[in-house]
């Protein structure tokens, strides 16, 4: 029998019985389509996680300071200290110290209330140098970033966030506009063009100004050399590592800190920030799969059961080929090819559900659902292998069959 003739005879045996195909092909539908969305789901999340790591800017390092300790023995959390200063920042863009990293942003955070004519908001107002443009890796919607000029006059100029300027200008231009800070008013100098937001910070409120007008004008008081973070970026992505320890050692020796376990202040890489943020949901995403995959296995014991009851039902059909010369391999290869096309069929129908699920889901969860081609044509892949390795054994008693026996039956 050739391949053809064999094709023609598995789809006669599934038109066959059309209603215990379709339920069969169902079990597998399910399972491929539900495997797909919920495997998409994670690696979705996973994206998004990476997306807004990445935002933060290019080959990136983060030093943020150590913790607080109360006269009562209350530890505030990390960030909560003072210990960076600018003295900090200005030892790091030593190449000679640190060689591998290229560029330096410190800032100094703290939140207060702006006002622009009858309009008000409070936001973060981050005190930086120009630097900062580069390490977050950031770009202009509108007007220009701070400068060095600002920086060493201490200039009242103010750079808005795409959320913050729709804040207190609406549709406005805020270029030449006038804000003001707590009592200081400052002159709108730019805008930056949006960045998204992550779970924790939104990248688009936020006000920018001169580091040097940040501690006279804003912050004062003892803690106006101190810094709420140390942004570097590092020369390469394959030189994050050195840049890491250069940093590191750099800053103990400006400490005077001999135990690294002793530090007071910690650095953090994209890399490791990405890793703690996805491990969740990879966990999820194991867990999700291998309950979705648990439908498949349904799936395939209903391929095995079908085929099965057609064996059952078609013994004197199997006598009467093998009574006409067919041999074992050959009743063997029939029963595969209808298996594996229920699978087929099952596993592309899924896929096309999954598909649609992938486009229509994430407009009522709010949650990315990423699919690849690779992911879908290996699920197709996936099916057929369940129809046949869940059709072996049905094809196997068919071929095993004597020809005598199977005549006479009843």
């Amino acid at each position: 029998m050739s391949w053809v003739e064999t094709l023609r005879t598995g789809l006669a045996g599934i038109r066959s019985h059309r209603l215990r195909s379709m339920l069969t092909m169902l079990g597998i539908l399910i399972g491929i389509a539900a495997v797909m969305l919920t495997v998409g789901l994670g690696e979705g999340a996973q994206q998004q996680v990476s997306s807004e790591i990445s935002s933060l800017g290019s080959n990136l390092l983060i030093v943020t300071p150590g913790s607080t300790t109360s006269n009562s023995g209350v530890r505030g959390g990390f960030g909560s200290a003072t210990t960076l200063t600018e003295q900090d920042a200005a030892a790091l863009e030593n190449k000679t110290a640190v060689p591998d990293i290229a560029h330096v942003a410190a800032t100094s955070s703290t939140t207060e209330e702006l006002a622009a004519g009858s309009s008000n908001w409070t936001t973060s107002v981050i005190g930086t140098t120009p630097s900062w443009l580069t390490v977050r890796d950031r770009t202009m919607a509108a007007g220009r970033f701070l400068t060095s000029y600002d920086e060493s006059s201490a200039a009242s100029v103010v750079v808005l966030g795409s959320e913050t300027a729709s804040e207190l200008f609406g549709a406005e231009d805020p270029i030449g506009q006038t804000v003001t800070i707590g009592s200081t008013p400052f002159t709108v100098v730019g805008e930056l063009a949006a960045a998204g937001s992550s779970s924790s910070t939104d990248e688009d409120d936020e006000a920018i100004i001169p580091m040097s007008t940040a501690a006279i004008q804003v912050t004062g008081g003892t803690s106006r050399n101190s810094l709420s973070d140390i942004y570097l970026e590092a020369t390469g992505q394959n030189t994050i590592s050195a840049a890491y320890q250069e940093a590191d050692a750099e800053l103990l020796n400006l400490h005077d800190i001999t135990n690294p376990s002793d530090a007071d202040f910690t650095i953090s890489s994209q890399q490791s920030i990405l890793k703690a943020a996805t491990s969740v949901d990879s966990t999820l995403t194991v867990l999700l799969g291998g309950i979705a995959a648990i439908s498949l296995l349904v799936g395939g014991i209903g391929v095995m059961n079908i085929m099965l009851v057609s064996v059952t039902e078609r013994i004197r059909e199997i006598g009467l080929r093998k009574a006409l010369g067919a041999t074992p391999a050959v009743i063997r290869r029939q029963f595969l090819v209808e298996a594996s096309m229920l699978g087929l069929v099952g596993g592309t129908l899924g896929v096309v559900v999954g598909l649609v699920g992938a486009f229509l889901l994430p407009h009522f969860i709010s949650d990315p659902i990423a699919i690849s081609p690779v992911a879908a044509a290996g699920a197709i892949v996936v099916s057929i292998l369940i129809g046949i390795g869940f059709g072996v054994y049905p094809a196997t008693r068919a071929a095993r069959l004597a020809p005598i026996d199977a005549l006479r039956s009843e």
